[in-house]
C-alpha cells in the first residue's frame, strides 16, 4: 500500500526556515517544496519518464507561487503524464508556440499580405495602401502579436484617424484590417478579427459624387474662366478648357504625350493600358479609347503644340519637363477661379454628362460611351466601337458650340439644340 504523506499548509511553508543544506518539504504525488540555505523556496515536481528514469520540474517559487497554484500544475502535468508525454517537452513545445505568436506581429503579416495582393493592384492603388497603413496603424499596434490585438486597440487607431476628420480614410483603414486578421487566421494563426465587425464605432460617411456645378451654373463658370485667364499659366488654362470639351478623366489628360496626339489627321487614340479599365490587374480591358474633339479642342491642342510640343507630354511639370503636370494643378486653377469645393476635375466628366442629356437631349449611350465606360453587355460594346463613333464626334462638336454660345450671350441656351 503506497506510503501517505500529510499535505502542506501555508503556515509549514512560512514558518520554513533555511538550513545549512537544501531539505524538502513533501505534499504528496511528487510535489515538494525545497527550501535553501539562502532562504529561497522552490516548488518542484518529482516525476519519472517512460522508460523508468527519474527527473523533476521547477514550477516557481513560494510564495509568488501559492500552494493552491502549485497543486494546479502538478495535476496538469500528470495528466500528461498519464497520457504518455513528457511535461518537460509539453513545455517547450509552449514556449515554441509562445515565441511563434509574439513573433507574428501585425505589421509582419499585413506587410506579407500586401506583397501577396500587390499583383491585383494598380502600383498606385498599392502604395496608397501600405502608406495609410505605416502611418496610420503600424505606429498603434504593428509591434502587437496579432493574436493579442482586441477591439479597444483598434478602436483607439481608428478614432486617432478620425480625429483629424479623415472620416473615410477610417471607414477604408478599417477594412484593410479586417482583411489582414483575416489573412491571418487563413494562415492557422489564430485571432479575433477585432477590425471586422466594429460597424457601430466609426463615424458614418455621407457619401457624395465629385463636386461638379450644373449645366445652369455654366454662364458664372465661363465667365471666371475667362477673368482669370491673365492670372493662370497658358497651358493650365488649356488644360482646364479641354477638360470641358474632352470628357476624360484628368490623368488621361495631363499624363497624354504628344506622341498619342496626330494634329495633322486630328485623330487622337489613347491606348487601353492608359485608361482607368485597361490598368486593372484583374481582367484589364484591353481596347483602346478613341477620344473625339470638336473643332475647338484640336484649335487648343494647336495652340498647345505651340507652347510644350518640344516636350515629351502635353502638360509638362514646370520643374521637371520629364514628368506631367502634377494633378493639382487643375484643382489649383479651379480654386483661384472661385471654385474651390464646387468643381473638381472629375466634376467636367458630370457636367458633359449633363449638359449631353439634358440641354442636347442625346440618349445616355453616346455621353457614356464617350466618357469610356465599359458597355454592360459584349453586344453593346461591339455596337459601341461602330455606330456610335460618328454620333460622338457630332455631339461633342455640339456640346463645344453650346459652350461658345453661352460665354458669347453669358445666359444658359434653352435645351432640344440637338440637330439630326
Amino acid at each position: 500500500m503506497p506510503k501517505t504523506v500529510p499535505q502542506l499548509t501555508d503556515p509549514q511553508l512560512k514558518n520554513a526556515k533555511p538550513k545549512e543544506k537544501p531539505y524538502k518539504l513533501s505534499d504528496g504525488k511528487g510535489l515538494y517544496l525545497e527550501v535553501m540555505p539562502t532562504g529561497s523556496k522552490l516548488w518542484r515536481l518529482k516525476f519519472k519518464q517512460a522508460n523508468g528514469k527519474e527527473n523533476r520540474l521547477t514550477y516557481g517559487n513560494y510564495p509568488a507561487m501559492s500552494l493552491a497554484a502549485a497543486r494546479i500544475e502538478r495535476e496538469k502535468d500528470r495528466d500528461l503524464l498519464g497520457a504518455g508525454t513528457d511535461p518537460r517537452e509539453s513545455r517547450k513545445e509552449t514556449y515554441r508556440l509562445s515565441k511563434d505568436a509574439a513573433a507574428q506581429t501585425f505589421e509582419k503579416l499585413a506587410r506579407e499580405w500586401h506583397t501577396k495582393r500587390r499583383s491585383t493592384w494598380s502600383d498606385k492603388h498599392a502604395d496608397k495602401i501600405l502608406r495609410r497603413l505605416e502611418v496610420d496603424i503600424f505606429p498603434e499596434i504593428g509591434a502587437m502579436p496579432i493574436g493579442t490585438i482586441e477591439h479597444r486597440h483598434m478602436m483607439a487607431a481608428l478614432h486617432k484617424i478620425e480625429a483629424r476628420r479623415a472620416l473615410e480614410v477610417a471607414h477604408r483603414v478599417k477594412a484593410f484590417c479586417a482583411r489582414i486578421f483575416s489573412y491571418a487566421n487563413q494562415q492557422g494563426i489564430k485571432n479575433s478579427n477585432p477590425a471586422a465587425d466594429l460597424k457601430d464605432v466609426l463615424i458614418p460617411v455621407n457619401p457624395g459624387n465629385y463636386a461638379a456645378i450644373t449645366p445652369d451654373e455654366l454662364p458664372a463658370f465661363l465667365k471666371a474662366i475667362s477673368s482669370n485667364e491673365a492670372r493662370l499659366y497658358k497651358p493650365t488654362r488649356i488644360a482646364v478648357r479641354l477638360m470641358m470639351l474632352l470628357f476624360v478623366r484628368t490623368s488621361e489628360l495631363i499624363e497624354t504625350p504628344w506622341s498619342e496626339i496626330d494634329l495633322e489627321n486630328e485623330v487622337w487614340i489613347i491606348p487601353w493600358p492608359r485608361m482607368k479599365m485597361g490598368k486593372r490587374k484583374v481582367k484589364p480591358v484591353k481596347v483602346d479609347h478613341q477620344t473625339c474633339l470638336p473643332r475647338q479642342g484640336w484649335q487648343l491642342l494647336r495652340e498647345l503644340h505651340a507652347l510644350t510640343g518640344r516636350c515629351k507630354y502635353l502638360f509638362p511639370n514646370q520643374r521637371d519637363h520629364e514628368r506631367p503636370m502634377s494633378n493639382g494643378a487643375i484643382l489649383m486653377a479651379l480654386r483661384r477661379m472661385g471654385y474651390q469645393g464646387k468643381m473638381t476635375g472629375h466634376g467636367f466628366r458630370s457636367l458633359a454628362m449633363g449638359v449631353a442629356k439634358e440641354k442636347l437631349n442625346y440618349r445616355h449611350e453616346v455621353p457614356n460611351r464617350q466618357l469610356a465606360h465599359k458597355s454592360t453587355d459584349t453586344l453593346g460594346e461591339a455596337y459601341d466601337r461602330s455606330a456610335f463613333l460618328d454620333e460622338r464626334k457630332k455631339m461633342m462638336q455640339s456640346i463645344a458650340d453650346y459652350y461658345d454660345a453661352i460665354e458669347a450671350s453669358g445666359k444658359v441656351i434653352p435645351a432640344n439644340l440637338k440637330t439630326d
